[in-house]
């Protein structure tokens, strides 16, 4: 055995993230014996997947585990369940810890971007396996991917400006990339989710493929129209079914079950096509078509850093704490009091973010 050098910063522990090697298969199914692919797994089911502080120090200990790993033909960047892939930051500690401390939430944001910079600086290709919901931050890290694959029950989108943030993550400068400036623009403000379908039709993934199973048989998300124009002749596939169509589809969405075999057997045949290349020369192809992330990326994200820790002490301060005291759909704060208040000339402050949230919100002393 050659005497190889570690090139490990640390040794590895995941306690918020697991690191998994799976089988990568040659075409025909056969196993390519000594080589593998790595899954780094969000494991935080029960706030779907959104990621603490903890969390993102692992995340970024995996990609570069991943990126030493001689083995590793490439890499899958996940979440546990069925349910979300990434909701983004964890609110709760937004809320409980970083609000109303602006210095502390731009160190959390060094670590963040240390994040997005490893997905983006992976030695290995990196394929989002959407298994769920892909919203805010989980969007963000999920565009620093090379490849997304969906399910097709799967929710895209943004949420900063419903919850006192900015899509300064990451999304302003990947998803002008992906969709067009115009698409990009209404995503990242009126913070409306697109389908799969949808997000598949405007050229933000990969592949899309259905993961209801009614009596046995895959269904296409029932919830979303698959075909068609609407009266102005805009395509309707991938939009929401509204009305009596809506009710129908819920019930067939009740009778089915989710079952991501499919997602996974897609994620392995791409994993193959990668295995199937000179490796130097997929990374350095790869590496070439970063660039245009990167180059928006490393222009802006120090700017945004010190931005979105300022903005701890203001609105990120009242919206992040609204959307975990409040109950129900009852977690924002009453945005056209708030700005009928800042325009009468009050000042930020605790009086100010009490009285726009909702019940139940907590005071800060």
């Amino acid at each position: 055995m050659f005497p190889w050098k570690n090139h490990d910063l640390v040794e590895h522990a995941y306690t918020h993230v697991r690191f998994e090697r799976r089988a990568v298969h040659r075409p025909g199914g056969a196993v390519a014996e000594g080589l593998h692919v790595s899954w780094i797994v969000l494991d935080n089911v029960e706030q779907l997947n959104s990621y603490t502080t903890e969390a993102i120090k692992e995340v970024i200990l995996g990609f570069r585990q991943a990126s030493n790993e001689r083995g590793c033909v490439a890499v899958v960047f996940t979440g546990a369940g069925d349910r979300a892939f990434c909701t983004g930051g964890n609110t709760k500690e937004y809320a409980e810890y970083y609000s109303g401390r602006p210095e502390e939430y731009r160190q959390y944001m060094r670590l963040f971007n240390d994040m997005v910079s490893a997905i983006l600086e992976c030695d290995k290709p990196v394929i989002c396996r959407v298994n769920g919901m892909r919203i805010g931050g989980g969007q963000e890290i999920g565009m620093a991917c090379d490849y997304s694959v969906a399910q097709d029950m799967a929710r895209f989108g943004q949420a900063g400006p419903r919850h006192g943030s900015a899509p300064d993550g990451g999304a302003t400068d990947f998803l002008p990339l992906f969709v067009g400036v115009e698409h990009a623009m209404l995503s990242c403000t009126a913070c409306e989710p697109w389908s799969a379908h949808k997000a598949f039709r405007l050229g933000l993934l990969t592949d899309v493929v259905p993961a209801l199973r009614v009596d046995g048989d895959y269904v296409a998300n029932p919830l979303v129209h698959h075909d068609g124009v609407d009266a102005y002749g805009r395509p309707r596939a991938g939009e929401y079914k509204t009305g009596a169509e809506a009710d129908a589809a819920k019930a067939l969405l009740a009778s089915g079950k989710v079952d991501l075999a499919l997602l996974d057997a897609t994620v392995d045949a791409l994993c193959t096509k990668l295995l199937m290349t000179f490796p130097g020369c997929l990374s350095k192809t790869i590496e070439s078509i970063r660039k245009h992330k990167l180059a928006w990326w490393d222009k802006n994200r120090e700017g945004n850093r010190a931005w979105l820790g300022l903005n701890m002490m203001t609105e990120a301060n009242a919206g992040f704490r609204a959307f975990n005291d409040g109950k129900g759909r009852d977690r924002e704060v009453d945005f056209a009091a708030l700005r009928r208040r800042l325009a009468e000339g009050e000042a930020w402050g605790e009086e100010l973010i009490m009285a726009v949230g909702p019940a139940g919100m907590r005071r800060r002393e």
